[in-house]
């Protein structure tokens, strides 16, 4: 496992903490991995009955860290067997509830992953951003699903082909989580959460998430959003949006 990836169970609970601070917790491919590995782990252990998402120091995520991410534009067809998709499909086959405890910035997968998670709890000043257009680049996550359904289709184009950022409390407004708190109650309150889900009949918490998602849909509107972003990273409009970001310096992040 990733050492940025800190896997800590306890109590009826993971902990999946993205420890990456110095990078604002920017995601590797080693770092997906880990993540993948952790979640199938949690499925196929039955003392695991919830999953806590945080991120050390003063970001949820600032989603793909791009110096890593960016060899697949010179080998797209390699994406589909990417671990972020590992990541993504175990998120969208997931019968453990999840829940997310949102601090500061959550970029790209750093918003989408939320999408799957059964609470979430943000910060006031927490920001959410989804700038794949930024990037020519598409959304993922079964977030071109997700987002539009959650939220309308107006606020949720905003966020993809402007890039527009929203704020914790509209983030809770909006119905994507559960409350927006002060910065420092989150992760009590997250926490708080993910036990009262652990000392829930396991069974009957599993049943009624499979009734609210229909994760066979999610995983195909996974695989299509595959093949239009691994297309996408071979025009010229991804490749001029790469190097313009990385550009600005070592390790730049989709944020």
């Amino acid at each position: 496992m990733s050492e940025q990836i800190r896997a800590e169970t306890d109590g009826g609970m993971m902990t999946l903490t993205f420890a990456r601070p110095e990078k604002k917790n920017a995601i590797t491919d080693a770092m997906y991995a880990a993540l993948a590995d952790a979640l199938d782990r949690a499925e196929a252990d039955p003392e695991v009955r919830a999953v806590l998402f945080r991120g050390e120091g003063d970001s949820f995520s600032a989603g793909n860290d791009l110096a890593d991410f960016a060899r697949f534009g010179v080998e797209p067809q390699k994406i589909a067997g990417a671990n972020v998709f590992r990541f993504l499909h175990a998120l969208a086959r997931a019968q453990t509830p999840l829940v997310a405890a949102v601090r500061g910035r959550a970029v790209g997968v750093g918003t989408t992953l939320l999408l799957h998670c059964d609470l979430v709890f943000v910060a006031e000043d927490a920001r959410l951003s989804t700038p794949f257009v930024d990037l020519a680049l598409t959304p993922e996550a079964a977030s071109s699903l997700l987002l539009p359904a959650r939220i309308g289709h107006p606020r949720a184009f905003a966020m993809f082909a402007l890039g527009e950022a929203i704020d914790g409390r509209t983030a809770a407004a909006w119905g994507l989580a559960n409350a927006a708190l002060p910065a420092d109650e989150v992760e009590a309150r997250a926490l708080a959460a993910a036990q009262a889900l652990a000392q829930r009949p396991p069974g009957a918490v599993q049943a009624a998430k499979r009734l609210m998602r229909d994760a066979d849909a999610l995983r195909e509107v996974i695989d299509r959003e595959v093949e239009i972003f691994a297309a996408r990273l071979t025009t010229a409009e991804a490749a001029q949006a790469f190097q313009a970001f990385l550009s600005r310096g070592p390790g730049r992040t989709a944020g």
